[in-house]
């Protein structure tokens, strides 16, 4: 299960791809980038949990950037990593719309820390309801919703699609899904998660118009 959706902006391309690395070890899921060019386009796209930017970036300063996008009314928190270390610069760096400052060279377990303490802090209830498109579950009633009107699923179908929407963009093998979903996979077959699938998908898309669980042929399924 996926903790969140991290973009990160860092021109060095060793420092993007370890905190890239790091950050998938410790579960979440993440997308870099070496300027920002696409950053703003992503964020109306996708559902960001946290970006952690460089301010040292080709064409815009780090801050600078943050600031416009604060000022376009992005509520996204934000981690500066950056080798600006004088205390005017930190000052700088909140006041332009930073939720934590992390200085050049840093300890990567102490970025994922302070990463989880952020979105604990900033995101206590995205635990609790999971979206994806127009369907949207309440893991606390397990309660689901397609286009606001309430489906009944059986106890495995709702484990089902909630490992798909936690997992959106990502192709999940028919062996993940046994031993996440069933969580034996020795007591079942692969066309047993074929059949649930197929079930699941008639019931929240029972005119086949949405197409919310894709098959990838010789992978598995992914939604997106």
């Amino acid at each position: 299960m996926k903790k969140g959706f991290i973009v990160i902006i860092d021109d060095e391309e060793d420092i993007l791809d370890l905190v890239e690395y790091n950050l998938q070890k410790a579960g979440y899921e993440t997308e870099g980038f070496l300027n920002t060019a696409n950053v703003e386009k992503i964020l109306e796209e996708e559902s960001v949990d946290l970006l952690i930017v460089d301010r040292n970036l080709p064409g815009v300063e780090g801050s600078l950037f943050v600031k416009k996008l604060r000022d376009k009314g992005m509520q996204t928190p934000v981690i500066f990593l950056t080798a600006k270390t004088d205390d005017k610069d930190r000052l700088e760096g909140f006041e332009r719309g930073a939720d934590d400052y992390v200085t050049k060279p840093f300890n990567v377990d102490e970025l994922i820390m302070r990463i989880g303490a952020i979105l604990k802090r900033t995101n206590p209830a995205s635990q609790d309801i999971v979206e994806f498109r127009d369907i949207r579950i309440n893991q606390l009633s397990k309660e689901i919703r397609v286009e606001n009107e309430i489906v009944s699923l059986t106890r495995l179908e709702y484990r089902l699609l909630l490992e798909f929407i936690k997992n959106k963009n990502v192709v999940l093998s028919r062996d993940y899904l046994l031993e996440t979903v069933w969580k034996d996979e020795s007591s079942f077959q692969e066309k047993t998660v074929n059949v649930a699938i197929k079930r699941l998908k008639e019931k929240i898309d029972p005119y086949n118009t949405k197409d919310y669980i894709k098959s990838v042929r010789g992978e598995g399924y992914k939604v997106c």
